[in-house]
């Protein structure tokens, strides 16, 4: 089973800026706050971690700060029990593995900006990097002995179509893309291009300030009331194929094109079959990452330091 890039970071809720834990081996002067089958997490480290994982503009009350730092220890608690497991089984990201996933997170920030955020972060290249790595371990730790294991059997997928089969009843639903710009003159600009023969898509990612201008103002497919009601009063009135007029919404002004509309019907199984798979496939994710978690604490060597926070 293949799985998306950082599925593992998600499920713990660990930034990638995150540092690699202290080994024993590490000298260091800052008093160790946790020691989890041998690995160390200094209190230095955690204030560092901590504060690097918190938006800058972000401020806290001291009970807000409290909290926050429990969960966070919690998540840093399975975190390191998922890296002494990968020592124990010997699992490793090699440097080719490392060099790739590096080189593809680069590639998702603007020439110049990778830099800039390492240092809003207050954070090293060798630090991130290092971060990375433990991050890539996780993943990789996670996929072998959890998700590697996981099925959903045709039965399954029938059983809970059976039982939840008014949650196919779909709606009807339209596929749009927008433009959306500041002003009412940049709109009729926009407008007039777009009559003109413009490719929508170039126009959103050129001039549209909504963030799915990246995929050319691809909204996907929608029912009514999943999206503001000024979208939904043009779009389901618009002929498929057609451009919108210009629309003001408290975002801003927009120009809708509608691609395509789907009429109301209920999903039969083969149409649902693929969307119950993916969704049966998480929860059992989800309930075996839970599970080997509680196993890995029932046998680890965990040790904290409550006195240091």
């Amino acid at each position: 089973m293949v799985h998306a890039p950082h599925r593992y970071i998600l499920l713990f809720g660990l930034l990638l800026t995150l540092l690699t834990a202290c080994t024993p081996q590490e000298e260091t002067s800052s008093p160790v706050l946790l020691r989890v089958d041998g690995r160390e997490v200094t209190l230095e480290q955690f204030r560092k971690e901590f504060s690097q994982a918190q938006p800058p503009e972000q401020k806290l009350s001291e009970e807000e700060r409290k909290e926050m730092e429990r969960a966070f220890l919690a998540q840093l608690i399975d975190r390191e029990l998922a890296l002494a497991e990968a020592d124990r089984l010997g699992i490793v990201i090699t440097p080719k593995e490392l060099e790739v996933a590096i080189s593809e997170t680069r590639s998702e920030y603007p020439e110049g900006t990778f830099e800039t955020s390492l240092a809003e972060r207050d954070t090293t290249l060798k630090e991130w990097s290092q971060g990375l790595q433990s991050n890539l371990l996780m993943e990789k730790i996670i996929a072998q002995t959890v998700y590697s294991k996981v099925e959903v059997s045709d039965d399954e997928v029938e059983d809970y179509y059976k039982k939840n089969r008014t949650e196919y009843d779909r709606p009807d639903q339209v596929r749009a893309r927008q433009i959306v710009v500041a002003s009412e003159a940049e709109g009729e600009k926009v407008l007039g291009l777009l009559r003109q023969g413009e490719p929508f898509d170039e126009i959103a990612r050129q001039y549209s300030m909504s963030p799915d201008s990246e995929e050319g103002g691809d909204l996907g497919f929608f029912a009514r009331g999943e999206m503001p009601a000024e979208f939904d009063a043009v779009v389901f009135k618009v002929t498929p194929g057609r451009l919108s007029d210009l629309i003001k919404s408290e975002y801003g002004y927009h120009v809708f094109l509608v691609e395509e509309k789907r009429k109301a019907h209920q999903l039969t199984l083969d149409e649902a079959r693929e969307n119950i798979r993916q969704h049966l496939t998480h929860i059992k994710e989800s309930t075996g990452h839970h599970q080997w978690l509680q196993d890995l604490r029932s046998r680890a060597s965990i040790e904290m330091n409550w006195e240091l926070l």
